[in-house]
């Protein structure tokens, strides 16, 4: 006599972007916390004139925001890995009455990734001065490193 089995669905939780917070200046070692265990995180870097002690200033990269990093997996792995680290925060934002975590679409991040990688020091920024744009204006950027990014003027 044939058994029937019960059919088993496994639900898998999507991988996503959440903005977060390593307080007192520990975004670089949340960082190398999560990446040594496969998590992956993007911090925004820029490059700043530091006194290295013996050689006088030097040029080196360092987080651009204060405490800001980004990390791409699901929401039960940050939730557990964040047990093991109490300086990494949720950003949140407010929904109804509750605070709820900032999670940036991937096609955003993938954009703001790209922006913020081009270290190019021969950009030009307009002054909002000189162009005839309102804010809500959407914009595509036409050659150039950023080619293809498109976004919202502010």
């Amino acid at each position: 006599m044939p058994t029937t089995g019960t059919l088993s669905i496994e639900i898998s939780e999507p991988v996503e972007w959440f903005a977060m917070s390593a307080t007192f200046g520990r975004a670089l070692k949340a960082k190398d916390f999560l990446t040594s265990r496969s998590v992956s995180c993007f911090i925004p870097m820029k490059y700043e004139l530091l006194n290295d002690g013996k050689h006088g200033k030097k040029r080196q990269l360092v987080p651009a925001i204060n405490n800001l990093l980004f990390v791409h997996t699901t929401r039960s792995r940050i939730q557990t890995l964040k047990s093991e680290v109490a300086y990494l925060q949720y950003l949140t934002r407010t929904e109804g009455t509750r605070r709820v975590p900032i999670v940036v679409p991937e096609r955003q991040m993938e954009r703001f990734i790209t922006v913020c990688n081009t270290y190019n020091e021969k950009l030009v920024y307009l002054n909002p001065d000189e162009i005839n744009l309102e804010k809500g204006t959407p914009v595509q950027i036409i050659g150039g490193p950023f080619d293809g990014i498109e976004g919202t003027f502010v």
